[in-house]
């Protein structure tokens, strides 16, 4: 996810703890261990599946793997506390966002000479970019996700409303729909980019190194989404602490018709009472502009292996093993979760999947963030602007230039200010 700060807030209820460093040693010259310690930072629900594959894999390929489970709000700052003392695991689960951090910081290995960067055509072209780096490689896509439109089919079928393709068809369905009911508006940064993006507009021109987050783009975005709380087409939660939990609880039970969500909330969704049956979940694109076209962000994780592993070949055919189609296509077909392979979409029991289906062109069309080492930095200053823009408290232009300034003065200061 995943994904800033929403991921990071759901991730705290998360109970798995750090069971130990693991790894061991600061050069990886000389013979290969043979024993590859990979930290997991999946949910409850994941983590079983994963280390079954995992230990298939080292059984076919001749190396013992050992997985600990490390909770995903303190998996990055107990990652480089471990690689920076030359301990940690072989293989690690890194939020696509923390790649580049960790390559510039030196505490994963550049994999451009090896097997894992050769032959990577088979992968989505914006989750193989999350891997990169000054032009190098880092690690391999795991897992792949984005947003999109998650919908009651039975509350819109009462109501004689399909799927709305624009914000504008959103905000005139809410009237067969119940007004504020028809959609739950969560106002976490994250969630802001369906609307950013399809407006056109993006938080940093990483290659132009310019702050393009108060662009009239964006502004008109933040306008639409607040828009659609004026119209009383939505509601959201004044809490942003709140926020997420309180449009769980809404969907969940039938409360709203509508969210904007990604594939990992979809098991919570059907343990809802309005979703008792599975198949009245409906999955579209986000909405869009006038002419339909929607977009939202790329999230997932990547494996990555730690810069003086003693285990690297072995952590080689590991990553190998863990993301070919065939382990992909299992882990799609048990949890639902978004391959990072197109082959994998063609195997018979992912398409049997009716999520990870409906999640397939969304994933296929999601938009890069920036891949910097500040790219997870780019989330809390946006986050309150966007609340407070929904809040009602800062009109959408004076909030953006203050999100431009936070940016210019603590996150990317090397960048000028478009």
């Amino acid at each position: 996810m995943r994904r800033t700060t929403l991921v990071t807030a759901m991730a705290t209820g998360v109970a798995l703890v750090l069971t130990a460093c693991g790894g061991g040693g600061s050069s990886s010259s000389g013979s290969d261990s043979g024993e590859v310690t990979f930290w997991d930072t999946s949910g409850p629900n994941e983590s079983p599946v994963f280390k079954k594959i995992a230990e298939a894999c080292a059984t076919k390929d001749g190396y013992k793997v050992k997985t600990e489970t490390v909770a995903f709000d303190q998996a990055l700052n107990n990652y480089k506390t471990a690689a920076q003392g030359g301990q940690g695991p072989d293989v690690f689960r890194s939020e696509v966002a923390w790649v580049p951090q960790l390559a510039k910081n030196g505490l994963v290995a550049d994999l451009s000479d090896t097997d894992l960067a050769k032959d990577t055509g088979d992968f989505l072209e914006v989750p193989l970019g999350s891997t990169k780096y000054e032009g190098k490689s880092w690690g391999v896509p795991q897992v792949t996700d984005s947003l999109a439109l998650l919908y009651n089919k039975k509350k819109l079928a009462d109501a004689g409303v399909t799927p709305p393709k624009t914000w504008d068809e959103l905000k005139a369905a809410s009237a067969k729909l119940g007004g504020e009911k028809s959609f739950f508006l969560n106002n976490d940064a994250y969630y802001a980019l369906p609307f950013i993006y399809g407006a056109g507009g993006d938080l940093v021109d990483a290659q132009a190194k310019k702050i393009v987050v108060n662009s009239a783009e964006n502004v008109k975005a933040l306008q639409t989404a607040k828009g659609l709380l004026d119209a009383k087409a939505a509601a959201t939660a004044l809490d942003p602490t709140n926020s997420y939990a309180n449009m769980q609880a809404a969907f969940s039970s039938g409360d709203a018709a509508m969210v904007i969500n990604g594939p990992w909330a979809v098991a919570d969704y059907l343990k809802g009472a309005a979703f008792s049956d599975a198949s009245n979940l409906g999955i579209a694109p986000v909405p869009g502009d006038s002419a339909g076209k929607g977009s939202a962000p790329v999230g997932g994780h990547d494996y990555v292996i730690r810069q003086g592993t003693k285990a690297k070949q072995s952590s080689i055919k590991f990553i190998q093993c863990m993301s070919s189609a065939d382990s992909q296509a299992q882990v799609a077909k048990e949890l639902g979760l978004l391959p990072t392979r197109k082959s994998a979409y063609s195997n018979a029991d992912v398409k049997a999947n009716a999520v990870v289906s409906a999640f397939e062109p969304v994933a296929k069309a999601a938009h890069a963030r920036p891949w910097i080492p500040e790219g997870g930095q780019l989330f809390d200053p946006l986050k309150i602007a966007y609340a407070d823009v929904l809040a009602g408290k800062k009109e959408a232009k004076a909030a953006l230039d203050e999100v431009a300034k936070a940016y210019k003065d603590t996150v990317v200061p090397e960048y000028s200010v478009g």
